[in-house]
């Protein structure tokens, strides 16, 4: 796998089973993240699973769209992580949450990769009005991050 075109980590003062619990939940990342805001699943699935599909509401501003994600990695306090496609089955990214024990918590890592071809980029930036998207990505991986370590320290 090539280097990811965004990521980030923090250290957070939380056991990495409960970390997990948090990023492997559609729901819970929706109120953590920047640009995600909620998920249906699709098909059977109805919780976290390798293969397990579910369509996932962005949004910027006032654009809004819609993306689908299928489940590629569930490791239990470890790693989750998946594919995202557009509506017509084009891929867009990968997202994925590595999670390492140190000390008496864990270190959290957040990356993706723009998985777009050359020339979805043009009409995807203009869709999202997001045109610099590894620079939004950084920016907001590291609003995630913050949120997901303010969630996962609460008593």
């Amino acid at each position: 796998m090539t280097e990811p075109s965004a990521t980030g980590e923090i250290a957070i003062a939380a056991p990495p089973e409960k970390v997990y619990a948090l990023v492997s939940d559609p729901g819970a990342l929706a109120g953590m993240a920047e640009e995600y805001e909620g998920h249906s699943w699709v098909g059977d699935a109805k919780t976290v699973a390798v293969g397990a599909k579910f369509r996932g509401r962005n949004r910027r501003g006032v654009r809004r769209w819609s993306t689908l994600s299928t489940i590629t990695d569930a490791d239990e306090g470890r790693r989750f992580a998946f594919e995202v496609t557009t509506f017509a089955g084009l891929p867009v990214a990968r997202w994925q949450y590595d999670i390492e024990s140190a000390g008496a918590g864990c270190v959290a890592v957040e990356s993706t990769w723009d998985r777009r071809p050359g020339w979805l980029r043009g009409p995807t930036s203009l869709f999202t009005g997001v045109w610099k998207r590894d620079d939004a990505n950084r920016a907001n991986i590291a609003a995630t991050l913050a949120r997901l370590k303010a969630a996962a320290e609460k008593s």
